[in-house]
């Protein structure tokens, strides 16, 4: 409840007091919550007071606004450790969250000049190029499009594609992941992009570029997938060396 004798701002407690009913589950992910006005009769406080405090629920992600509608609890953000090389299966039965792919296109093409740099092969050797979004409880959370060398990952096929592409690597190919290297990009989506993912236009994405490599130096994969920001954030673990 509000207090107006504590030395807290009212506006502070009242953004505490909705965290704490989006905890315990009284607000509901996606689901509208009391309006400034109810929320000014309630407790007896100005609307402006309110409103800072629903202005900084959205700064923090934990509340949306639709026009005309009102205020809605976001769903909680997925957290990717860019500082580990997982996959995207691992990431979401870690978190409790049903994954799932759904597959745009399966192509064998000939490598491009700054294809074959990358994954170190000839130009115009032949490469699998696959596009698909991947779900967690079957709503759409990013679209991988990955291109692999055809002598990398043999009988590669669409039915593999429909489960974790880690798990086939280390099934079939006895040179074993060793690590990546990946640039992160936060920019507007496509038009492709912003459907795929079912989000508006102007709902900003994470891009992530990773070319990962095998033990014996080989290139496995080169790899760019776009994250819906409003589903996603980044953390990455720091230390320094005295």
């Amino acid at each position: 409840m509000i207090n107006k004798n504590s030395p807290i701002p009212i506006y502070h407690q009242l953004l505490e007091y909705i965290k704490c009913k989006i905890t315990s589950g009284e607000y509901p992910a996606d689901e509208l919550i009391p309006s400034e006005r109810e929320f000014s009769e309630k407790f007896q406080i100005s609307r402006m007071t309110v409103r800072q405090a629903l202005n900084n629920l959205v700064q923090e992600g934990i509340v949306y606004r639709q026009k005309g509608k009102g205020t809605f609890v976001s769903r909680q953000k997925v957290e990717k450790k860019i500082s580990r090389l997982n996959s995207y299966t691992e990431e979401m039965i870690e978190r409790g969250l049903k994954p799932s792919s759904r597959l745009v296109q399966f192509d064998i093409l000939n490598s491009d000049k700054a294809l074959s740099n990358i994954l170190k092969i000839k130009e115009k050797d032949p490469i699998y190029f696959i596009k698909r979004v991947r779900l967690a409880d079957s709503i759409p959370m990013s679209i991988e499009s990955i291109h692999v060398s055809c002598d990398i990952a043999p009988n590669l096929n669409q039915s593999v594609l429909e489960k974790s592409f880690f798990d086939y690597v280390n099934a079939n190919i006895p040179d074993p992941i060793q690590y990546a290297d990946q640039s992160i990009q936060a920019r507007m989506p496509s038009e492709e992009e912003a459907q795929l993912l079912e989000i508006p236009p102007n709902c900003p994405v994470l891009a992530i570029y990773r070319t990962t490599y095998l033990r014996s130096g080989k290139v496995l994969e080169y790899e760019l997938t776009v994250y819906r920001a409003d589903r996603y954030k980044l953390v990455h673990s720091l230390s320094r060396n005295d």
